[in-house]
């Protein structure tokens, strides 16, 4: 594991890396319906399946592997594995919260088959294992006439991510990437159980961390400030930290900006593609994140770059440019 560590920093060292875009809108390009979701295994699920992206890697495994290789073949250097809603916590709005670690276990083998196919000496490529911030926040209470009640424990929270974790390093990812972080104490209880799975396993892998700005007021959903989220995180010695989702490019370059200035680690970001329009879709074109994105790279902002909701291949290959 520490070759890997060596290698993603040589990398770093050299080069602007690119991330991979969004899995969940080129899973939506597929047009899937139920049955597509339940497969053979599942046909006789008790509870709707629909929409159940990560199970995907369980049913569809070639459209995750396919969707991995569009990413690669668009120059993406690190891919993510399809496990965004893969903790236990997450996975109980569909009933399967024992296959969870199967899941982050099968999506972690299909993103390494498909970065083996397109690694080379002179560019190879990484697998990140996503760890999400799960549909529970340890930080604020689900229920305004009671502010003290919390939905799940930390320790559950540790639970599930740890679980997750073993999964995800078994399966043969190269990162974890703790992402999309709307409350830090969901983050603090995932660095908690990856560092206790390290301890416990022997086996390491550098982590990434990525945050979630809630809106143009430049705090996450639990009121922290770009540097006060980092300062309170920092602490797991990160090979990158940044932010995704939530801002397009535009928005989210004052705060990229911030967290450039004060960081003593690589610096990621993976935004929208622009703000969602009336339907929920986006319209910035891979050319629009081109321009904004190239200054960034101009300015010396950053060190990891890749694409959240909307964003495609050709955005990925547009960044490459």
């Amino acid at each position: 594991m520490k070759n890997i560590t060596s290698l993603l920093k040589q990398r770093l060292d050299k080069n602007i890396l690119l991330l991979d875009g969004a899995m969940g809108t080129m899973i939506q390009g597929y047009k899937l319906k139920e049955a597509d979701f339940r497969g053979d295994r599942f046909t006789d699920w008790a509870c709707d399946l629909n929409g159940n992206n990560d199970l995907l890697s369980l049913t569809q495994p070639n459209i995750i592997k396919d969707i991995h290789s569009a990413y690669l073949e668009a120059g993406a250097d690190i891919i993510e594995t399809n496990t965004f809603n893969s903790t236990r916590i997450a996975m109980a709005d569909y009933q399967m919260q024992e296959i969870s670690a199967e899941i982050n276990y099968a999506s972690a083998k299909i993103a390494k088959q498909a970065a083996a196919a397109f690694s080379t000496n002179e560019k190879p490529r990484f697998v990140a294992g996503v760890l999400g911030p799960t549909n529970r926040t340890c930080g604020l209470s689900p229920d305004v006439n009671d502010p003290a009640f919390r939905a799940v424990t930390f320790d559950q929270m540790k639970d599930a991510y740890y679980e997750s974790t073993k999964a995800l390093v078994e399966g043969g990812v190269d990162i974890i990437l703790i992402e999309t972080i709307f409350d830090t104490l969901n983050a603090k209880a995932a660095i908690f159980a990856v560092e206790d799975y390290f301890e416990n396993s022997g086996n390491i892998v550098p982590v990434m961390i990525s945050g979630t700005i809630a809106d143009a007021s430049g705090r996450t959903l639990t009121g922290q400030t770009t540097s006060a989220f980092y300062h309170s995180l920092k602490h797991a010695k990160p090979i990158s930290f940044g932010f995704n989702c939530a801002l397009g490019p535009k928005e989210l370059r004052p705060f990229i900006a911030e967290l450039s200035s004060i960081a003593d680690c690589y610096v990621s970001a993976h935004p929208n593609a622009g703000l969602p329009n009336e339907f929920g879709g986006y319209d910035e074109t891979p050319q629009d994140m081109q321009q904004e994105l190239l200054e960034w790279a101009e300015s010396g902002l950053l060190n990891i770059l890749g694409g959240c909701c909307g964003t495609k291949p050709g955005d990925i290959n547009k960044a490459s440019v």
